[in-house]
């Protein structure tokens, strides 16, 4: 399994590198979400098959939305620390609790919080860049 997730971050790390320029959170997308969710948002990234359930298909949050993207919920399902143990177990990991350990011990516990809330928000914005 640790073969395979190498594999995989390894070879989207190549197709990333080929581009001259990206946003931070297309390289956090790259980074965090790709593995899993693919890497244009279609759910078919190379962990999808070995996941119990398959990632959703986040190029199609607005069309399921009335058309309206839904940035507070994609931020919130995203950072997930809110989020209420009665509302069922989550596929995905707490990843606003995985970015503030990494950001504490660089930029303190202020410093750290607001450096994973920006991450969050620019995740979610590319999030809303790959609306179909």
């Amino acid at each position: 399994m640790k073969i395979l997730i190498a594999a995989a971050l390894a070879t989207m790390a190549c197709q990333a590198s080929t581009a001259q320029e990206m946003s931070y959170g297309e390289a956090e997308y790259l980074n965090s979400c790709a593995v899993c969710h693919g890497l244009h948002g279609k759910g078919d990234g190379p962990l999808g098959e070995v996941l119990l359930k398959r990632p959703a298909d986040l190029t199609r949050l607005s069309e399921r939305n009335g058309g309206a993207f839904p940035y507070s919920r994609v931020f919130a399902t995203i950072d997930g620390r809110y989020a209420l143990p009665s509302h069922g177990d989550r596929e995905m990991p707490v990843w606003g609790r995985q970015f503030l350990e990494e950001d504490v011990k660089v930029y303190g516990p202020s410093g750290g919080e607001i450096v994973t809330t920006e991450r969050i928000h620019n995740l979610a914005g590319y999030i809303e860049t790959l609306q179909d």
